[in-house]
């Protein structure tokens, strides 16, 4: 049962009872008959909309506007939405509903949440690490949305002609032509010498002054001043936990919305939409012969939700007991993806116009990542009347997407940490302030002459095949040793009732295998690192599975060190590594749950 005990008497001071923490008294009864009692001191989300707002903006990122559009597009069109609604019912809502039930219950960050099986903790440190390196080369997208929004407030936006300092001689104003760009040999989204593309590559990221990933060069200082805007958004957006980001959420996960709007009745109405939309739409079932297709729906829906970044656990982890997550599962994660096929149009119906105008192919114009939102969308734009307000408009929108799942990002390891080493906990301030500016001196690889190509490595590899093994021992620790039966209890202990057997099929089976299958997938189709037409040096690869490992080896590691700072025997030690901390007076009684067929074989 659930006893709430308010700290708080009504008639205190406003002041005094904002500064009041809910303290909730869970008196729990396991299984062998033993009871125990949790005092959890933690502060929750002022509202519920609050931690609602938080998710979304955090899984509703610049994914879901530039990737989705495109792989949905190249994979058939509607057909790819088959696989990918699949993978979302399989495997990414049971993963999201697991992780937030685990935060909730357990009212722990992503270390400190293993306390249900400590051998596991390692687990937790390497969704942490993950979360850091991330913010590493994400805040570094936001920095150049922040240059391009300063750089779109003036009457003529600079990517729009030639002759600019940063412009070659090379450099040519677009104009219609027939067929595709270059004689055939290369589509319109590939070519470098439009202002557009100059103005990305030469005058914002100065890549013509850089030889490769060996050559990085100094920060640069424009972007520079724009990363540190970053961190002091990040900083003052977190300095007091929940209740502060809490409230930032309120505009960086609706503006994207917002805005996504307006330009989605800005985009159908230009000459062309219409062709890019049959486009994105088209149905092509042969495509899902091809296995390729199947492993892009299972890696984006995978990442698109966000699960296995320790996120969704902090953001849980500061909920009432009794919320229905199961609820907020089903309703975060479905907007994320109405969200992302959304988007689509109002990407394809502006490529339409783009292919129009220039009278080439929409596959000519198609693209996904950086090329898409810094290229491709903003020479689109620069061609609209009042384009000055839609470059606006639509930068912004960029910032606001990365913010907020910057902030995501950046909470889980704060709380994931701050859990874990009281100190922090009680200097949160400081240790933010930290982690932020830890975050910008990494970052400034980033912002260098070469620092694309380090951002692109650290995408392919520090949250790429590191990622998909976190979420799979994960799911194996929480389904497997912990016991789904035993998690669904303390599910219903919160909720009053228990997830239905396609839920727990799902975690005991169904998304292990699914992780198993797209951890395997990602290794045998891992490839060397290119960017364009240039290819990362074999040493640069070495390096990015250095960073992938120095993240997975936590796992394996920490096992390791659990088992023999474990006192007993060897079966004694196995046995306090895989029990429930609260229950290890149950392993000197003989008594272990894990020992037994019932454990393994229950659902």
């Amino acid at each position: 049962m659930l006893l709430r005990s308010g700290l708080c008497p009504p008639l205190l001071p406003l002041p005094s009872q904002l500064m009041c923490k809910e303290v909730e008294l869970i008196l729990v009864k396991d299984q062998n008959g033993v009871q125990y009692t949790s005092t959890s001191i933690r502060e929750t989300w002022g509202k519920k909309i609050d931690f609602l707002l938080s998710v979304i903006g955090f899984a509703v990122d610049l994914a879901n506007v530039w990737r989705f559009p495109f792989l949905c597009y190249k994979n058939g069109g509607g057909a790819f939405l088959i696989p990918y609604i699949l993978f979302l019912l399989i495997a990414g809502m049971p993963l999201f509903y697991m992780e937030l039930a685990l935060g909730q219950y357990n009212r722990e960050g992503a270390a400190t949440v293993w306390k249900i099986c400590p051998v596991f903790k390692g687990v937790g440190y390497t969704v942490i690490l993950i979360a850091f390196y991330v913010g590493f080369y994400y805040n570094v997208i936001i920095a150049w949305s922040i240059h391009y929004l300063f750089a779109s407030m003036t009457n003529e936006l600079p990517w729009l002609h030639c002759g600019n300092p940063w412009n070659t001689p090379n450099c040519t104003v677009p104009q219609p032509m027939n067929g595709s760009f270059l004689d055939n040999r290369t589509s319109y989204a590939k070519n470098k010498n439009t202002p557009a593309a100059e103005y990305y590559e030469r005058g914002v990221l100065h890549l013509h002054e850089s030889r490769g990933i060996g050559d990085l060069g100094p920060p640069r200082w424009e972007l520079s001043l724009c990363l540190v805007a970053v961190v002091f958004i990040l900083y003052f957006s977190l300095w007091k936990g929940v209740k502060s980001s809490g409230k930032v959420v309120y505009i960086t996960a609706t503006m994207p919305y917002i805005v996504l709007f307006v330009l989605l009745i800005r985009g159908i109405t230009l000459p062309g939409a219409m062709d890019g939309i049959r486009a994105y739409l088209h149905i092509d079932l042969k495509m899902l012969n091809n296995p390729k297709v199947w492993i892009d729906a299972a890696t984006q829906i995978f990442y698109s939700l966000g699960a296995g970044f320790g996120v969704l656990i902090a953001f849980a982890s500061y909920n009432k007991f009794d919320n229905n997550c199961y609820r907020d599962a089903l309703l975060t994660s479905t907007i994320n993806c109405v969200t992302s096929f959304v988007s689509g149009f109002a990407i394809f119906s502006v490529l339409g116009y783009m292919a129009q105008k220039h009278g080439v192919r929409i596959e000519d114009v198609a693209t996904e990542g950086p090329g898409l939102v810094f290229i491709i969308y903003p020479e689109a734009i620069s061609t609209l009347p009042g384009s000055t307000f839609w470059a606006i408009v639509f930068f912004i929108m960029l910032l606001t997407l990365g913010i907020d799942s910057s902030m995501g990002g950046m909470e889980a390891v704060i709380t994931g940490l701050a859990d874990d080493f009281k100190i922090l906990k009680k200097h949160r301030k400081l240790f933010t302030f930290a982690t932020a500016f830890g975050t910008f001196l990494f970052a400034l690889l980033c912002i260098t002459n070469g620092g694309i190509y380090v951002l692109t490595l650290l995408d392919s590899y520090a949250a790429g095949t590191s990622i998909l093994f976190g979420v799979l021992i994960e799911a194996i620790g929480v389904s497997w040793f912990y016991g789904v039966d035993r998690f669904s209890e303390d599910i219903e202990r919160m909720m009053g009732f228990k997830p239905g057997l396609y839920w727990r099929l799902c975690w005991k089976f169904v998304s292990p295998t699914f992780l198993l299958v797209v951890v395997i997938a990602s290794i045998v189709t891992s490839t060397g690192l290119t960017l364009d037409d240039y290819v990362f040096p074999p040493w640069s690869n070495v390096v990015g599975w250095g960073v992938a490992l120095s993240s997975m080896l936590f796992v394996p590691v920490y096992a390791v060190y659990k088992f023999f700072s474990m006192p007993g025997t060897f079966k004694e030690r196995i046995a306090y590594c895989v029990t429930p901390e609260h229950e290890h007076h149950l392993v000197k009684e003989g008594n272990i749950r894990q020992f037994t067929l019932k454990h393994w074989l229950a659902i």
